[in-house]
């Protein structure tokens, strides 16, 4: 069971590194609003969705003043391969021993095709310029997620 971070809490604190193996913390992002994506593994079919659409909605996300961050439990090496593939135009975040998936209560028991597993649950929480969550996602489309963010994004901030 899954209990993500709600809002009106502190965002959770991390350092992570990059896919390009630099570190990376929550502090980088001071003064800014950020979006902070979920997803379970680096290209697969709904991940690939999910993060090229994100790419296609760059200006959109510019223009509003936020930046993206996509965090999985994928090592450095399928990240870069991830983002040099796809050119992925922002940072994701390698978490293999999920304790940031874990702080953030994403991490947790799925079901897949029959069987039973511990993972990321695909969500999303949009983080304000004070280190606030002021929204989560729950329930991620992967295919609308892009335009769902900008929506809340346009419409709260």
């Amino acid at each position: 069971m899954v209990n993500p971070v709600e809002p009106g809490n502190p965002a959770p604190d991390f350092s992570l590194q990059n896919q390009d193996g630099e570190i990376v913390s929550l502090a980088d992002f001071k003064d800014k609003p950020l979006v902070v994506y979920f997803y379970p593994k680096a290209m697969t079919p709904g991940c690939t969705v999910q993060a090229c659409a994100l790419r296609d909605a760059r200006a959109d996300y510019e223009s509003a003043g936020v930046q993206v961050v996509g965090i999985s439990p994928d090592p450095v090496k399928r990240l870069k391969k991830f983002a040099e593939r796809d050119q992925l135009s922002f940072t994701l975040l390698s978490d293999e021993g999920h304790a940031v998936a874990d702080a953030f209560g994403v991490w947790g028991l799925k079901k897949f095709m029959g069987r039973e597993f511990d993972g990321i649950h695909r969500m999303t929480f949009i983080i304000d310029a004070d280190g606030q969550v002021v929204h989560t996602m729950k329930k991620v489309k992967t295919k609308t997620h892009d335009q769902d963010v900008l929506s809340w994004i346009k419409d709260n901030l």
